[in-house]
């Protein structure tokens, strides 16, 4: 990510500050020098060369674009990319802040959080659609940070709309495989920024994620590469990303990794991995793809890597390694991990591992984040297909016009535009594997009826082709809504309904369990970090907060506080946290986070009397380091 920038709190009053500033503007005609952060002066200048008024009415224009479904269409990817960032921050944030995403252009694709209350306050142009770039609304976070091409805070009073003088924003931009800035995601409250630097990691950290996401968007039938110089930080918003093809060919990098291998963009592109990591490239890839390669020593040291994803063709590279000195694949997620220590769930388990053995297809209901496509792969991997292949599509987002040609397929020639050699569909790539169809319950009327006949008949025909095709595949359907009350208003068919539902099986919401230790320890085996555990006191915390983003905002919670360790750390504590993720996880804790402090200092205070003082007796009997102990001593005076 791009380097954070610093910020200047204003300690005394910033709106007045501001309206000084505004004032000898109007009056002069020119910005005084000296006045603002050299961030905000170099912005306000250019806000004053687009000709803007700082006293700017709402009723100018919305610059609203005037096709809203094709603006989405063409942001489809960024979208769904960054939706499950959306839903986990404005879970985190709570009712005071705004989630904004917006393109390349700095137009408005998506808001979440408390509209209507934040509107009152002179944001009514805020809604999708809506372009807050520089050239036409001045200063503001998303449009600003899309012109600097970097992390932009701006505090209250340094919009340069006096009318948006009462809002403080932090906004990141969004980059592509190839380091172009494609979106920005940006978080407005109302009044001063009291911890930026909280807001700015949360921000970069989603930022990130979304960027990852990308990465195998992009690049569907590469291989994406993650590594490191330190081995735990393989899986945080810290490792380099390469998308590989398979004979070793770096496709796309991210800044990271440029950073990592200290070489620009342009020079890792289109070179070879034995050029950067040593050694054979079809050694290389054979290696990473059989999961047997965890580090590589290089000329800048050693590197930890693993294989984010691996593409369905990658058979022809393993197949061509004699079964002698093949190692054994990867561990796959078991089933019995999913459920914990819930028997119910367990038992549910099992019997949609023999429904799906017996050819029935599998309903998985439940909230948003509570894990479904996760366990739709479990299945998948517990089932005799598990070496077949594995195609999921979200049925939420494909767009209606391009609904035929991404499921079925199409033949050279089918219609203008189509790619040279056609298209493989989504149905036929499943062919002999297992066809998961997440947020069925959003999948348009239009196609209903022709994924019916497919579930029927099991023939495909792709577009252009006078012959069908035959299928056989496993069938997963997942989604968050409630099917039998859409078949009811007519907007899910009923015969559909009753194709999908073989076996259905509800995944309770986190706030629901009474396994969570279980459940922590299986999301920090997948994040690599089983050797780490929970203390006491940050156990409690998580086993009382109600998880609205259930198991997806639990890993990305655990996924910040593993980014925070210092050194060797195995353990993670409170003061793993940052303070506005400790605000937002104690805001429904049933204890107080000072009781849980209090408790955490008296048992540090305790052992240091019976050691008298001797800290590194202390830290080994709480089994914690000499550095721990300090900054947990550090965090409770401060």
């Amino acid at each position: 990510m791009s380097q954070v920038p610093s910020i200047k709190i204003i300690t005394n009053d910033p709106l007045q500050e501001s309206r000084q500033v505004r004032e000898k503007l109007l009056a002069d005609g020119q910005l005084p020098q000296g006045l603002l952060r050299d961030e905000i002066d170099a912005s306000w200048r250019r806000s004053l060369g687009h000709g803007l008024s700082c006293i700017d009415e709402e009723a100018v224009g919305l610059h609203l674009n005037r096709d809203l479904a094709l603006l989405l269409e063409q942001n489809r990817l960024l979208i769904d990319a960054a939706t499950p960032e959306l839903d986990y921050l404005i879970a985190q944030q709570g009712q005071g802040a705004l989630i904004v995403l917006g393109n390349a252009d700095a137009t408005v694709l998506a808001i979440e959080g408390p509209t209507e209350y934040l509107k009152a306050f002179e944001l009514r142009d805020l809604m999708p659609g809506s372009c807050w770039s520089e050239a036409l609304r001045g200063t503001n976070a998303l449009g600003t940070a899309v012109v600097e091409g970097r992390p932009v805070l701006i505090n209250s009073g340094e919009h340069y709309l006096d009318r948006l003088s009462r809002f403080s924003c932090t906004s990141v931009p969004i980059k592509n495989p190839h380091g172009q800035v494609i979106g920005v995601i940006d978080l407005t409250r109302e009044g001063a920024l009291s911890q930026p630097q909280d807001h700015l990691s949360t921000l970069m950290l989603a930022a990130s994620n979304i960027e990852g996401r990308l990465f195998a968007a992009m690049y569907p039938e590469q291989i994406i590469l993650a590594f490191h110089s330190r081995q735990q930080y393989l899986g945080s918003v810290w490792h380099g990303l390469l998308a590989l093809s398979l004979d070793g060919e770096v496709l796309a990098a991210n800044q990271q990794a440029c950073d990592l291998l200290q070489l620009p963009r342009s020079s890792l592109l289109g070179r070879r991995c034995q050029d950067l990591f040593g050694g054979r490239s079809g050694q290389f890839i054979s290696r990473l793809l059989q999961g047997t390669l965890n580090s590589v020593q290089t000329a800048k040291g050693e590197f930890f890597c693993k294989a984010l994803q691996i593409p369905r063709c990658a058979s022809m590279v393993t197949s061509a390694v004699p079964a002698a000195v093949k190692a054994p694949a990867q561990q796959r997620l078991l089933l019995e991990e999913l459920a914990g220590g819930n028997e119910r769930l367990a038992r549910a388990l099992r019997m949609a591992k023999q429904g799906l053995a017996g050819g029935l297809p599998i309903l998985l209901l439940g909230e948003t984040g509570t894990g479904k496509d996760v366990l739709a792969r479990a299945l998948h991997q517990s089932s005799a297909r598990a070496d077949k292949p594995f195609v999921a599509v979200n049925c939420a987002a494909i767009p209606e016009g391009l609904i035929e040609s991404e499921l079925f397929g199409y033949r050279e020639g089918a219609f203008t535009g189509s790619r040279k050699g056609g298209m493989l569909g989504r149905l036929l790539q499943a062919n002999s594997g297992t066809l998961f169809l997440d947020e069925i319950g959003d999948m348009p009327l239009s196609l209903q009826a022709r994924l019916l006949r497919v579930l029927q008949e099991r023939k495909v025909s792709p577009l252009g082709a006078g012959e069908e095709q035959d299928i056989d595949v496993a069938v997963i359907c997942a989604t968050h809504r409630d099917l039998k009350q859409l078949v009811q208003a007519k907007s899910f068919r009923e015969d559909l309904y009753y194709r999908v539902n073989g076996v259905s099986l509800r995944l309770p919401a986190l706030r629901e369990r009474d396994d969570i230790a279980s459940l922590i320890a299986v999301v920090l085996s997948k994040l690599d970090a089983s050797h780490v555990s929970i203390d006491q006191p940050l156990g409690e915390l998580l086993a009382s907060y109600d998880w609205p983003g259930n198991i997806r905002q639990l890993e990305m919670v655990l996924r910040a506080a593993l980014a925070m360790r210092e050194g060797a750390e195995t353990e993670l504590g409170l003061e793993h946290l940052t303070d506005n993720l400790l605000d937002d996880l104690t805001a429904s804790c049933r204890q107080p986070v000072s009781s849980i402090r209090e408790n955490e200092l008296e048992l540090i205070r305790s052992s240091l009397d019976r050691h008298q003082g001797n800290v590194s007796a202390a830290a080994d009997s709480l089994g914690i380091s000499r550095a721990t102990l300090y900054r947990k001593l550090k965090q409770f005076h401060s």
